[in-house]
C-alpha cells in the first residue's frame, strides 16, 4: 500500500536534493535573526516543489497528497519554517482554492501560487477563536453587491508578506458556525492592514507571522468562496490537508533526530567503545526508529486516503497527533544523547526542539485531535437522534 512509485521516488529526491542545495545553506542564519526568505521560497516553487496537489491546468503537477507529503518530510528535515510556509501555500491556500473557489478564482490565483509569485495566507485564527471557530468574532456585513469585513486575525502565517488571504468572517451570528462564509481577498484591498507579532517566537523564527485587521474592508461578492454559510466546511477540508502537512514535516523532524544520533553513536566513544555500542543507547535508537515508521506508515494511510477521494479526517487527526507527539519525544533524547552538544546550536538539534512544539499546536493542538477521534469514534449519540427523531 505505501510503497512509492517510480514517480513518487523521483519527487523524493528532487525534493531531498533542493532542500540540500537551496534550503540548508540559510536555516541558521533564517532562525537566528527571524529571516522570511523569499528567494529561497521562489526556489522552491521554480523547482516545482509547491503545486504538488494542484491540477495541471492551474500549473500545478497533480501528484495527490502522498507526493506532498514526501516532499513535507524532506524539506521537514532541514528547516519547518520552510515546511510550514509550503504546508500553508499549498495545503491550506491553494488547495482551498482549487476546491472551493469559482473558476475565476482559480485562473487568477492558482498558477501564481504554484510558483510562488504570488504568498498566500490563511486567516482563520482570531485572539478568542481558535479551534473554537464558532466563536469567530469577524464580521462579514452584506452591502448591495459587496461584503464589509471588520475584525482581526493573530498567528497568521505568511500574512505580512501575502499576496491573497483567505479570510472566515461571520455572516450570521445567530447561526454560529452554520453563519461562517470565506472569501479569497487580495492583500492590498483597502480597509486590510497588517503587522509582524513583536514577541520572537519558540521555534519557526524564519517564518512569518502576522496580525491581521480588517476595517471596512470592502469586497465583492465575487470574492466569496462556496456558498453563504459554507466556511466553516471550507475551513475543516483544508485543515485536512493542513494537517497532513504539519504530519509530513513532524516524521521529517524525527527522522533527522535519528539520522544525527546514529551518526554520532557510530562517532562517539565512552569508556572504551562506541556510544552505540552501550544498551541503553541502542534502545533508544530501536524505539526512536520503531516511533519513526508508525508515523511514516499513518501519515502514508492518510495520504492515500486522501487521494483515493475518501473521507480522512479521523486518519489525518492520527497522524497528526502521533507524528508530532513521538517527534517531540524524539528531539528530546537526541539532545541528551548528544549531552552538551545538543544543548548548543552548533547542532540543529536544538532548533528541533523549538520546532516540534509548534508543530503538536498548529492545525489544532494535540488536545483537538484527540476530541476529533474520539467523537468520529463514537458517532452521533442515538439518544440525542431519537429524542430529535420526536
Amino acid at each position: 500500500m505505501f510503497d512509492l512509485s517510480e514517480e513518487e521516488q523521483k519527487i523524493k529526491k528532487l525534493a531531498h536534493d533542493i532542500g540540500e542545495k537551496i534550503v540548508r545553506p540559510d536555516v541558521r542564519k533564517s532562525d537566528a535573526e527571524r529571516i522570511f526568505n523569499r528567494d529561497v521560497l521562489s526556489k522552491l516553487g521554480e523547482a516545482g516543489l509547491v503545486g504538488g496537489p494542484i491540477q495541471k491546468c492551474y500549473g500545478g503537477l497533480e501528484l495527490g497528497q502522498r507526493a506532498q507529503v514526501l516532499i513535507y518530510e524532506e524539506l521537514g528535515k532541514i528547516d519547518s519554517s520552510v515546511r510550514g510556509f509550503l504546508a500553508v501555500q499549498t495545503g491550506l491556500v491553494a488547495s482551498c482554492i482549487q476546491e472551493w473557489a469559482s473558476e475565476e478564482l482559480k485562473q487568477q490565483w492558482l498558477g501564481l501560487l504554484c510558483k510562488v509569485e504570488a504568498i498566500g495566507c490563511y486567516c482563520l485564527t482570531e485572539e478568542h477563536a481558535g479551534s473554537d471557530v464558532a466563536a469567530m468574532s469577524t464580521t462579514a456585513t452584506r452591502d448591495g453587491n459587496d461584503w464589509l469585513i471588520n475584525g482581526k486575525k493573530i498567528w497568521i502565517t505568511n500574512g505580512n508578506v501575502a499576496d491573497v488571504a483567505l479570510v472566515f468572517a461571520q455572516a450570521d451570528p445567530e447561526k454560529k458556525h452554520k453563519g461562517i462564509t470565506a472569501f479569497c481577498v487580495p492583500t492590498d484591498s483597502s480597509g486590510l492592514r497588517r503587522e509582524k507579532m513583536a514577541a520572537p517566537e519558540l521555534g519557526h523564527r524564519g517564518a512569518d507571522h502576522a496580525r491581521v485587521y480588517f476595517e471596512d474592508m470592502r469586497i465583492p461578492d465575487s470574492a466569496r468562496m462556496g456558498e453563504i454559510g459554507d466556511g466553516f466546511r471550507v475551513a475543516m477540508s483544508a485543515l485536512d490537508c493542513g494537517r497532513l502537512g504539519v504530519a509530513g514535516g513532524a516524521v521529517g523532524v524525527h527522522a533527522a533526530c535519528l539520522d544525527a544520533c546514529i551518526d554520532f553513536a557510530r562517532r562517539r566513544r565512552q569508556f572504551g567503545k562506541r556510544l552505540g555500542d552501550q544498551q541503553m543507547i541502542q534502545k533508544t535508537l530501536a524505539d526512536m526508529h520503531m516511533t519513526l515508521e508508525a508515523s511514516r506508515c499513518l501519515t502514508m494511510k492518510a495520504a492515500t486516503l486522501k487521494d483515493a477521494g475518501m473521507k480522512a479526517t479521523r486518519e489525518v487527526s492520527t497522524a497528526k497527533l502521533y507524528s508530532t507527539e513521538v517527534a517531540a519525544k524524539a528531539t528530546h533524547e537526541a539532545i541528551l544523547l548528544h549531552g552538551g552538544r545538543g544543548y548548543n546550536n552548533d547542532y540543529p538539534l536544538e532548533r528541533y526542539y523549538r520546532d516540534i512544539v509548534g508543530l503538536e499546536i498548529y492545525e489544532g493542538s494535540s488536545n483537538i485531535q484527540r476530541l476529533i477521534i474520539a467523537r468520529d469514534l463514537l458517532g452521533r449519540d442515538l439518544g440525542q437522534v431519537l429524542e430529535e427523531g420526536k
